[in-house]
């Protein structure tokens, strides 16, 4: 994490959200989603809305969706290995360097069942561990331009992520309003041929003693940096959340 006037508004930012010595205290948080949006069917894998079932690891690039494509399935994410199993462990499909599958895609190229997981797991990862993973070992941060939003100034904090993790892209910002609350998260999706997004939050609930928002809507943003309102890209309602 870099230092100075960056790290004091992230440390500050983590203390908004439970802080640091809590965090460290738990190992995983469970969630129950509900997504939809429309690059599913762009990609060829419509999003059911029935509501599933999310764990991630908090201090290890590790996630896991139930139910995924039976009533028996799940998935594990780690940046190594995807992999659909089964409840009791046995492997009904795995790819190795999974990022790799990516390569030459574009918006509009499909997904497969393998692929989509992919996606989910190193999405929801990302999601659920914000802004935690911003003081992540190799993570730099430096606050740039304040954002105006309507009568509101939201300061943005730009992150730049090591190669390690799987996230979305390596450069992403994320803004906070005057509350320290994450309000919007901004990164290009480079397993889709890296189309700018506007993730927009709210719906902030505590758990456990963390703070985190429950209603995520990504749109794609415009040439004039603002979410396009007719292209909401990916939606995620988040609810029954316990950190453990």
């Amino acid at each position: 994490m870099k230092i100075g006037k960056s790290g004091t508004l992230l440390a500050e930012i983590i203390r908004a959200h439970g802080g640091m010595e809590l965090w460290q205290r738990y190992e995983k948080v469970e969630a129950t989603i509900v997504s939809g949006g429309g690059l599913f069917p762009l990609k060829g894998v419509p999003q059911s809305s029935e509501p599933r079932r999310m764990t991630v690891w908090l201090h290890e690039e590790r996630s896991s969706v139930f139910p995924y494509g039976a009533a028996d399935q799940r998935t594990m994410f780690t940046p190594e290995r995807i992999t659909i199993e089964k409840l009791d462990g046995s492997v009904v499909a795995e790819r190795y360097g999974p990022r790799d599958s990516f390569a030459g895609h574009q918006m509009n190229t499909p997904w497969d069942a393998l692929q989509r997981a992919y996606f989910n797991g190193e999405a929801l990862w990302t999601y659920l561990t914000t802004p935690f993973l911003l003081a992540m070992e190799g993570v730099c941060v430096e606050e740039i331009e304040p954002w105006r939003e309507d009568s509101e100034e939201w300061r943005v904090l730009r992150a730049s992520f090591p190669g390690s993790i799987e996230t979305h892209c390596l450069v992403q910002d994320f803004y906070f309003d005057e509350d320290l609350r994450l309000r919007r998260h901004d990164y290009s999706v480079n397993i889709a041929g890296g189309f700018a997004a506007a993730q927009l939050t709210s719906d902030y609930v505590e758990t456990n003693g963390i703070w985190l928002p429950t209603k995520r809507r990504a749109y794609a943003r415009g040439p004039d940096q603002r979410p396009i309102p007719d292209l909401l890209m990916v939606s995620i309602d988040i609810s029954d959340v316990t950190f453990s």
